[in-house]
């Protein structure tokens, strides 16, 4: 799914973003709610990047990679956490820097991906089209649940994928 907004984008670069289990939820730009593997996950655009809700309205996980500044933490390159009634929770994020060309080339690769999946939800920025926010939710081996995201920052020419398995 592809969401027009007309806000602008708040986070301008990797360095300004950080990863949590405890934000609480942020009024997001665009949503869409799948249910996979009997469980209700809530994608979430945030002028400030991103959130998934697993769970309900309250939410029994959620995961926050956004712009916050005064919240301590950064973005992690990895993290593990088991989740008690929810499952093993795994976190991943790379952070790269690309030519316009490239990057160009990568924004195109996740339109493709993720704008038209049934798990797909991304938002382009006004003022630059390679400004973006796509998460993808797919299912993983067995039972658990796996997710993508993906911020690109054309300004600084960087590219930050995370992956997210969740495996009750």
């Amino acid at each position: 799914m592809r969401a027009s907004i007309s806000a602008p984008f708040i986070d301008t670069k990797a360095d300004d973003l950080i990863w949590s289990l405890e934000h609480p939820l942020i009024d997001p730009l665009a949503t869409r709610v799948v249910e996979v593997a009997g469980s209700r996950v809530e994608l979430r655009v945030l002028g400030a990047s991103h959130q998934v809700l697993l769970g309900s309205d309250e939410g029994t996980l959620v995961e926050t990679v956004a712009c916050l500044p005064g919240f301590p933490g950064r973005l992690p390159d990895n993290a593990e956490h088991p989740l008690p009634g929810v499952g093993d929770y795994r976190f991943a994020s790379v952070v790269e820097s690309l030519s316009r060309a490239e990057l160009a080339h990568r924004v195109e690769e996740v339109h493709a991906g993720t704008a038209d999946s049934p798990g797909g939800l991304l938002v382009a920025f006004p003022g630059d089209p390679l400004a973006i926010t796509a998460l993808h939710l797919t299912t993983g081996s067995g039972a658990s649940l796996r997710w993508r995201t993906w911020h690109a920052y054309p300004q600084s020419g960087e590219l930050v994928t995370t992956t997210t398995t969740l495996t009750p």
